[in-house]
């Protein structure tokens, strides 16, 4: 259950104002006007509490569970308990974390500006934005309406930052211009100077980074992560990417539409992701490559070459991941024959 100390609960809802609000039919409902007082997981659940099993792993908890309704995806129906008031949903995931978002809020700072805040004379704050403690915001900066600066964030000159974006803590932002409903969570780095130097044996020249970062609306940052700014070019995140904590991304890179980086992800400079492609933990991909739309790699992968759309890779190198699998299970057979 959510700590009340940490966000507020908007409920109770009744079953009959959940269905109505998701758009999802109510199953095996004797009382749709029952109330919700929480949203909890299956073991957790009791009668006034709403649940989601959406997962064949968890069965033995959706059979055991004291929920008093449950979302539940349309294949998994048959594995309810006959008592169970039922939500039957093609996206039981997405639609509860559609409830989460209805039943709770985040509490938010009382005061709106802190007095030990430094905003320079020349920036333009936006209406209703709060700022923290020893937040510091530099000249011509342009921050939209909304707006979170969590404390001892730092906003450099010139930087320009959205309607409904939550900065929080810690956060470093310089030579960057920031899209709407953008969220970076504590101890991001955006836009410093990268690793950019020209390297040979008579020693390593810097070269000037004179790009920007470009990031779109609805875009979600994770901690301790750093988005270098381009060199000539500009480093591009666009639109409702999502970046997991401690990714590194180099100058120049271009993130398409949607796509999602996962924990300890690394990009080098120049390389060009499509939309919604899916680089699971601990992925390197190399510099100056195109990865297509959709591509999927797996953790752990170290990618060397381009990859066409669509297309699912894993290991290291980085190959076609159904050939992966094939080299994994030959060597383990290789392995087992060489024991005996």
């Amino acid at each position: 259950m959510p700590d009340n100390r940490f966000y507020i609960n908007k409920g109770p809802f009744t079953l009959a104002q959940i269905a109505d609000f998701l758009k999802l039919t109510l199953h095996n409902c004797s009382d749709p006007s029952l109330e919700i007082q929480d949203l909890l997981p299956l073991q957790q659940a009791k009668d006034n509490n709403l649940a989601c099993y959406h997962n064949h792993k968890y069965q033995q908890e959706f059979q055991a569970t004291q929920a008093g309704a449950c979302i539940v995806a349309e294949e998994l129906v048959s594995h309810a308990p006959t008592h169970l008031p039922l939500l039957i949903s093609k996206t039981p995931y997405r639609d509860y974390a559609r409830l989460l978002s209805l039943f709770y809020e985040e509490k938010k700072p009382i005061v709106n500006i802190s007095p030990t805040a430094r905003i320079a004379p020349t920036a333009k704050i936006g209406h209703n934005c709060t700022i923290g403690d020893y937040a510091v915001i530099g000249e011509y900066v342009e921050i939209g309406e909304n707006g979170r600066i969590g404390p001892h964030s730092v906003i450099e000159a010139h930087c320009i930052i959205g309607s409904n974006c939550q900065i929080e803590s810690h956060v470093s932002i310089s030579n960057s211009l920031i899209g709407n409903h953008v969220s970076i969570k504590p101890g991001a780095r955006i836009g410093q100077r990268g690793f950019g130097f020209d390297m040979d044996a008579k020693g390593h020249v810097p070269v000037p980074q004179l790009g920007r970062v470009i990031i779109g609306d609805y875009v979600d940052i994770g901690a301790n992560t750093t988005i270098d700014r381009g060199s000539n070019a500009d480093t591009e995140i666009h639109k409702g990417v999502r970046i997991d904590n401690q990714v590194m991304i180099a100058h120049n890179v271009i993130i398409g539409d949607h796509s999602v980086l996962v924990a300890q992800v690394g990009i080098a400079g120049s390389t060009r992701l499509g939309k919604f492609v899916i680089a699971a933990g601990q992925v390197g991909i190399a510099g100056h490559l195109t990865i297509g739309d959709s591509v999927q790699i797996a953790a752990k992968s170290g990618l060397m070459r381009d990859v066409d759309a669509g297309a699912k890779v894993a290991g290291y190198p980085a190959i076609p991941i159904q050939e992966h699998f094939k080299q994994v299970a030959v060597l383990a057979k290789l392995t087992k024959t060489k024991g005996k």
